[in-house]
């Protein structure tokens, strides 16, 4: 008995299939590891998430995940609120003042780069 030969199409999705015993990899960051990555108090984390300036994702088990942006964005925030000696509130509209500011920065190059062409 011959072996099945496999397309091209199926020999290039068996190299994105899981075996079904591991977890898939995910982008998401659970609260332990957050906290770690992020070196930030559960106390400052949860007022952060109060004032609605954090929103993580939530699992079916009400577990909140988060994301590596998230991770960048608080060390910002601490960061800030330290040099500077502010609340969380303080500092998280400049941080998304400075976000903000990101953004038109970009929006400006890629206009420029409209009209040169």
């Amino acid at each position: 008995m011959q072996p099945e030969e496999t397309t091209p199409a199926e020999a290039k999705m068996d190299k994105y299939r899981y075996d079904e015993d591991l977890p898939i990899q995910s982008d998401y960051i659970a609260w332990a590891e957050f906290l770690e990555l992020a070196a930030v108090h559960p106390t400052r984390l949860g007022e952060l998430m109060e004032l609605g300036w954090l929103n993580p994702a939530r699992t079916e088990q009400e577990e909140y995940l988060f994301t590596r942006r998230d991770v960048y964005r608080i060390r910002k925030l601490e960061r800030i609120c330290g040099d500077f000696n502010l609340t969380a509130l303080g500092g998280s509209i400049i941080v998304d003042l400075l976000d903000r500011i990101d953004q038109l920065e970009r929006k400006v190059q890629e206009l420029e780069l409209l009209v040169r062409d």
